[in-house]
């Protein structure tokens, strides 16, 4: 009877050891599993990754955000500028800025091809790409330009306005996906830098505007000689001659 009863005990412990081994071995499992994301998220948390990330986007930043926009707004001076000296000062400032957006641009996407997981799973990796083609196919077009009055001139323009402006639109909505996903890898916050660039993006916008109206805004004050004087202009050109009349009596 003792036998049967050391026997009886231990097929008790033998049956619960079997059904507890499969969830002792699933939480294994789940451990060894929530250790390799954490080893990830370490990895991707590493001073080296995240300094290169950072680099990357000031690259992009400084590039995209900044010199590309600067450049257009530069070269939408030279709109109504008469001096041809001003002119080559202006067209040759709007050059630099883009050659030098171009070669940030390109050290940028360097970096990224080089020490990121380039796995195409997101909005700004897809965008980087294609913003990246666009980027030299603007500059080879740019170094093509032909001469003013040749017949291509005109077709020219179009591409360039046209791929310039692709280019300024996707690099501002590309900074804004790649500080999500900064902040997907980092877990840090990005409302500070979202604010930032976008009084930046604000205020460059308003610069554009107003580019379009100043030469209007310096003419309200102006009557030219051969502009049509409107009656309300009539009537206070009388009051102001009637007023000149009255003092010199007195």
């Amino acid at each position: 009877m003792e036998v049967l009863r050391k026997l009886g005990s231990f097929a008790i412990h033998a049956s619960i050891i079997i059904l507890l081994q499969p969830s002792v071995s699933s939480s294994l499992e789940q451990n060894t599993g929530n250790h390799t994301i954490n080893n990830v998220n370490i990895l991707k948390l590493s001073p080296k990754l995240h300094s290169e990330i950072t680099v990357h986007g000031f690259l992009l930043w400084a590039s995209m955000g900044f010199l590309m926009p600067v450049g257009i707004l530069m070269i939408r001076m030279s709109n109504r500028e008469q001096c041809g000296r001003r002119l080559r000062i202006i067209f040759y400032a709007h050059a630099i800025s883009q050659t030098l957006s171009v070669l940030l641009s390109t050290a940028g996407a360097i970096l990224s091809i080089k020490n990121f997981n380039n796995s195409f799973s997101n909005h700004h990796q897809k965008i980087g790409v294609a913003l990246y083609g666009i980027i030299w196919l603007q500059a080879l077009i740019g170094f093509l330009r032909p001469h003013r009055g040749c017949k291509g001139r005109s077709v020219w323009f179009f591409a360039h306005w046209l791929l310039g402006t692709s280019v300024c639109l996707l690099g501002i909505l590309n900074i804004y996906t790649g500080l999500q996903a900064y902040h997907e890898k980092t877990s840090r916050s990005i409302h500070l830098w979202t604010i930032i660039f976008t009084i930046q993006l604000s205020f460059m916008a308003f610069i554009y505007l107003l580019q379009d109206k100043w030469v209007y805004m310096q003419k309200q004050g102006v009557i030219l000689g051969n502009e049509p004087i409107r009656s309300t202009d009539k009537e206070i050109s009388t009051r102001n001659k009637l007023k000149g009349l009255t003092t010199e009596t007195c």
